[in-house]
């Protein structure tokens, strides 16, 4: 058999049999994650990311210690550019009334249909900048331009009912009303209808697909490897759907976090312009990405936002 079928296969086949254990095992009973039980598979899913990590550094071969290093920087990357997804998240939880008892069932399902897009996404960007190298520019060029409207856009409230995915479902489901627990399906009167539940499933797909827009490039501009970009992602929003439930409470806090975020996309993205001038190595990109986010988590908490002043009435 083919070592790259086996490669591909066995990374996916270990990922669903975890997902199967995750999901029948351990949360066979819809319940509310306490941030204990989120801190242990927050801490499982790095560690086992850092085992292939290891794993690929030690039997890749002889560019084993570069992918690894790749696969790392990549890991890093994906996690903080999916920091709004945690954001959305909240946001779909609270506009759906999704009760915290099934939170944890729609992010498991909201994960298996990620693998797909980014699965499709990942080998075609990577089949694009190979067959035709100008296409780096093009990556380059897309996320200074989204770093640079992430940097001026304004903070504003998304309503999901309005946003032309929630309006298309809707048109073409017909949906039940009222709440449902946990099923995403009910037949009402004879007829099958969605809930709710599925609605909000179907934004969270869609927003992590127009997440994917921006840092599928950016990875892309780490790793030209496929199965280092898709594996590196795939980990990396495994183990986001625990840590949701870790950090969610504290996300207003790192309030400048943004702005590394910004300046990641800005650096990744010059980094693909300059490469047929220019490489820079792959451990300088490490520590680039790695202090960028790390001095604006620490900005934001020694600088924390200054609460405004009520005037004093007559």
């Amino acid at each position: 058999m083919d070592p790259e079928v086996m490669l591909w296969g066995g990374f996916n086949l270990a990922v669903l049999i975890i997902l199967v254990i995750d999901l029948g095992l351990f949360n066979r009973k819809a319940h509310i994650i306490s941030t204990k039980e989120a801190t242990i598979w927050t801490l499982v899913w790095i560690t086992l990311s850092l085992m292939l990590c290891g794993g690929i550094w030690m039997w890749w071969g002889p560019d084993g210690p570069e992918r690894a290093q790749e696969f790392f920087a990549a890991y890093v990357l994906e996690y903080s550019l999916s920091v709004d997804n945690l954001f959305v998240f909240i946001m779909v939880f609270s506009y759906f009334k999704v009760a915290p008892s099934f939170q944890h069932r729609l992010l498991f399902w909201g994960i298996l249909g990620a693998f797909v897009m980014r699965a499709g996404m990942i080998i075609g960007g990577a089949a694009l900048v190979e067959r035709f190298h100008w296409m780096l520019y093009i990556f380059g060029a897309f996320l200074l331009i989204t770093a640079i409207k992430m940097l001026f856009a304004k903070e504003k409230d998304i309503d999901p009912e309005k946003t032309v995915i929630v309006r298309l479902a809707r048109r073409v489901l017909p949906v039940a009303e009222g709440k449902h627990g946990e099923h995403f399906f009910i037949r009402e009167h004879g007829k099958l209808k969605a809930t709710h539940l599925f609605i909000a499933l179907i934004f969270v797909e869609a927003a992590d697909l127009l997440f994917a827009i921006d840092s599928i490039p950016a990875v892309l501009g780490v790793t030209r490897d496929p199965f280092i970009a898709y594996s590196s992602n795939i980990c990396a929003i495994l183990g986001l759907r625990s840590l949701f439930f870790v950090v969610g409470p504290l996300l207003d806090k790192f309030h400048y976090l943004k702005f590394g975020v910004v300046l990641v996309l800005g650096f990744i993205g010059v980094k693909m312009i300059v490469e047929p001038w220019f490489k820079v190595d792959i451990l300088i990109s490490l520590s680039v990405i790695g202090t960028l986010l790390a001095s604006a988590m620490i900005f934001s908490v020694t600088h924390p936002p200054k609460k405004e002043k009520k005037g004093h009435g007559a």
